[in-house]
C-alpha cells in the first residue's frame, strides 16, 4: 500500500498530460472533419458526375481500410518513400499526422451521415420553397439544415463517442496519449515498471469523459425535439 500511495501521484500527472494530449486530438478531429464532411457530403451528392465519383471512391477507400493502416500511411508515407518527411521530429509531428489521418477518416463518416439526412428530406418542401420564390441556399439554411441536425444527431453522436476511444489508436505512431501513458508503467517508466494498475485508471478517465458526452449529446438531442 505505501508503494502505491508513492507511485500514484507519479501516475496520475502521467495520465493527466496523457488525457490532455488526448482530448486536443479529440477536438481538432471533430474541429475539422465537421465542416469538411459536410463539403464531402455536397461533393459525393453533385449533379458533376466526376466530382460525385471522386467523392465517393475516397469516401469507399477510406470506409473500407483501417484507421491504424491510415495512421501508418501518413505518417510514415512522405520520408520513406517520397523522401521528405514532412511531419518534422518529435511529439508535434506525430500529433499532427494524426489529426490529419482522424480528420480525413472521420469527415468521410460524417459526410455519409450528412447525405443520408439530406436526402430524407422530403423533395416537396424543396419544390414548394422554389415556388416561392427561394434560391435553392435559402431553402437550404432555412428550411432543409434544421430538419437534417435533427435527424443527424443521434447518428453523429454515436461517431463522436467512438471518437473518444479511437484517440488511442494514435500510440501506434507513438503518440503519447493517454493509454500510451498508462502503458508506458508496464514497460517501465520513471522507476515504475511492471505496473498494470495504471490501465484501470486510463479506462476511468475513458469512462468519465464519455459519460459526460453522452450527457450532453442526450441533451441536444431532447432540445431538437420539437421536429417530430
Amino acid at each position: 500500500m505505501e508503494l502505491f500511495q508513492q507511485q500514484l501521484p507519479i501516475v496520475l500527472h502521467s495520465l493527466n498530460v496523457g488525457f490532455l494530449q488526448t482530448l486536443r486530438l479529440f477536438a481538432i478531429t471533430l474541429i475539422g472533419a465537421i465542416p469538411l464532411g459536410l463539403l464531402i457530403a455536397f461533393g459525393s451528392m453533385s449533379r458533376f458526375k466526376p466530382l460525385s465519383l471522386v467523392m465517393r471512391f475516397i469516401v469507399w477507400v477510406v470506409r473500407g481500410t483501417p484507421l491504424m493502416i491510415q495512421l501508418l500511411i501518413i505518417f510514415y508515407f512522405p520520408g520513406l518513400v517520397l523522401g521528405n518527411n514532412v511531419w518534422g521530429s518529435g511529439e508535434a509531428g506525430r500529433f499532427l499526422a494524426s489529426a490529419i489521418a482522424f480528420i480525413v477518416n472521420y469527415a468521410c463518416y460524417f459526410s455519409e451521415i450528412y447525405r443520408g439526412g439530406i436526402q430524407s428530406v422530403p423533395v416537396g418542401q424543396q419544390e414548394a420553397g422554389l415556388v416561392l420564390g427561394m434560391t435553392r441556399g435559402q431553402i437550404f439554411f432555412r428550411v432543409t439544415l434544421l430538419q437534417v441536425i435533427k435527424r443527424i444527431v443521434p447518428p453523429m453522436s454515436n461517431e463522436i463517442i467512438t471518437l473518444v476511444k479511437d484517440t488511442s489508436l494514435a500510440r501506434i505512431i507513438a503518440l503519447q496519449e493517454i493509454i500510451w501513458a498508462g502503458q508506458s508503467f508496464l514497460k517501465g517508466s520513471q522507476g515504475i515498471s511492471g505496473a498494470i494498475w495504471p490501465l484501470f485508471f486510463t479506462a476511468i478517465y475513458y469512462l468519465v469523459f464519455t459519460g459526460v458526452l453522452t450527457v450532453l449529446l442526450t441533451g441536444l438531442e431532447k432540445k431538437l425535439g420539437y421536429f417530430r
